[in-house]
């Protein structure tokens, strides 16, 4: 949090990199050398989701089987900075970074210049491409868009922003404290329906606070948060350097999850036998899943388990748990290039690896911004990425299902079907379902070619809109189908007739064929 945090954390950089990789060996991507591409063991090519409430205890019984080496390709770099406060903010880290159709928005810390409060703020900037250059809302590089309140545990600083968005509402959680040199930290939570104008919930109160388990030299506290959605939990891995499984100088990555957005009911933590019930966020911390300061996550539905990005002298490593935390299922891969504090994973909406447009089955792009000083701006914000590649990831139904949800496969009559959920729609002209549809594939992976077809939308099929309400076309199912613009009604030669409102809401829903791209 500000200097302190931020000097604090470049100390640990050399510890946290030794300790990940003497670990466990892995996969070094730097421009030079892209990682090679061996065939992963069937057993970890399509390991299954098991919902960890069920199971810890059944597979902490149980010897871990042995992780895969992961095979890479593409690695990529900016080559520059592609987003800072501008050149006189004295630092741009803790970026958090999602792909939403096409549009890539980020926030991270940093403290513009002018500025007539002190303490760390949150800038926002979007982009079309990961490799930038982001621009604000309001034309400058970065724009404030939270910071400090008047009065409360973050009214110096508020800093080290993670953004999800679950159900049309975008969740802010952050560093705050009113500590003057950075000390006593707790998480805060924010929400928004743009992701631009937020309010405080929790009524402005902490959500999660230091446990004290431990009096440690360090006395950060808690914080450095990165939440994302998955099952109906909301999962929280943050910061505490007074928890009793945090290293000696405080580092370590804890796990909270609930139901509750503000972690304010049902809250399990992750402990040595896997999730538990506690009363409250500020209970003992018994495991740390990483010994480090600054990372970020993400669930990658194609290898079936969390990713965690940690930075360290080689870069930042990407190590990855399975989804109840009993073992590794994959060895590390290392982004190399130049890094100072702060990796920020491009991720969906609601924190899942993003899916590859074009080889959904067998290849997961890993992205991340982070601090480096390269170019213009201190502590300038600098793309790298790279492919994780050689996957067999849609060889079982479930999960081909969640990857290929809105890709279209070629269908055996020569149209083209959608894959919608666990369904498909059978769409009559290839160019309206490549205007609907996430991506195309080739051939059709034999999990999701035998799925029923729903509905068939054919050429011609009336179209209908209503004040305020989206264009729906009606499907041979009955029901109406919302497909946005009038882009594909004219595409399908679909007569458009205005409707009232009484008359809209009369018609069963289809699914929105309109929200199928990422």
């Amino acid at each position: 949090m500000g200097t302190g945090r931020r000097t604090w954390a470049g100390v640990l950089t050399v510890l946290v990199t030794g300790i990940l990789l003497a670990g466990c060996t892995g996969t070094t991507i730097t421009p030079q050398a892209d990682g090679a591409k061996p065939v992963l063991p069937a057993g970890h090519q399509d390991a299954e989701h098991h919902d960890a409430a069920h199971h810890d205890a059944e597979h902490a019984a149980q010897s871990p089987p042995p992780s895969a080496q992961l095979a890479t390709a593409g690695y990529r770099h900016s080559g520059g900075v592609v987003a800072s406060g501008g050149s006189k903010a004295p630092y741009n880290y803790a970026p958090s970074v999602l792909e939403l159709g096409g549009t890539y928005r980020m926030w991270w810390c940093s403290q513009l210049p002018g500025t007539p409060r002190p303490g760390d703020q949150i800038l926002y900037a979007t982009a079309p491409s990961a490799n930038g250059p982001f621009v604000a809302p309001n034309r400058t590089p970065g724009e404030e868009v939270f910071g400090n309140s008047p009065s409360g545990f973050d009214s110096l600083h508020t800093c080290d922003p993670s953004v999800i968005e679950v159900g049309g509402v975008y969740y802010l959680y952050y560093t705050g404290t009113a500590h003057s040199v950075g000390n006593n930290n707790s998480i805060g939570l924010a929400t928004s329906t743009d992701g631009v104008h937020w309010t405080r919930a929790n009524r402005g109160v902490a959500i999660v606070s230091q446990s004290g388990d431990v009096r440690r030299p360090n006395g950060y506290g808690v914080g450095q948060p990165s939440a994302l959605y998955l099952n109906g939990y909301f999962y929280l891995m943050f910061t505490d350097t007074s928890g009793a499984a945090a290293t000696q100088d405080g580092s370590g990555q804890f796990v909270l999850r609930s139901p509750d957005p503000a972690f304010g009911r049902d809250v399990e933590s992750l402990g040595q036998t896997g999730f538990m019930a506690v009363p409250g966020t500020a209970d003992a911390r018994t495991r740390s899943i990483a010994a480090a300061t600054t990372s970020d996550w993400m669930w990658v539905d194609a290898l079936r388990a969390f990713a965690i990005a940690t930075d360290g002298s080689a870069g930042t490593t990407i190590t990855f748990w399975n989804a109840d935390f009993t073992y590794q299922p994959y060895q590390p891969v290392v982004i190399g290039g130049a890094q100072r504090e702060g990796p920020g994973l491009v991720r969906t909406a609601d924190g899942h690896a993003v899916v590859s447009a074009t080889n959904p089955c067998g290849q997961v792009p890993v992205d991340l911004v982070r601090a480096t000083g390269e170019s213009a701006g201190p502590n300038g914000l600098t793309h790298f990425g790279v492919d994780v590649d050689g996957l067999h990831a849609c060889q079982q139904r479930a999960t081909a299902l969640t990857l290929l949800d809105g890709f279209a496969i070629p269908a055996p009559d020569r149209t083209v079907d959608i894959v919608v959920g666990d369904k498909l729609v059978e769409v009559e002209r290839r160019s309206v379902a490549l205007t609907l549809a996430a991506g195309m594939l080739t051939t059709a992976p034999a999990a999701v070619a035998s799925l029923p077809v729903a509905a068939h939308l054919k050429a011609g099929a009336a179209a209908v809109t209503a004040p305020g309400k989206p264009l729906g076309i009606t499907l041979d199912d009955g029901k109406l189908w919302a497909i946005g613009g009038p882009a594909v009604a004219k595409l399908n030669s679909s007569p458009v007739a205005t409707i009232t409102d009484q008359e809209w809401n009369a018609y069963p829903r289809g699914t929105d064929l309109s929200d199928l791209r990422p």
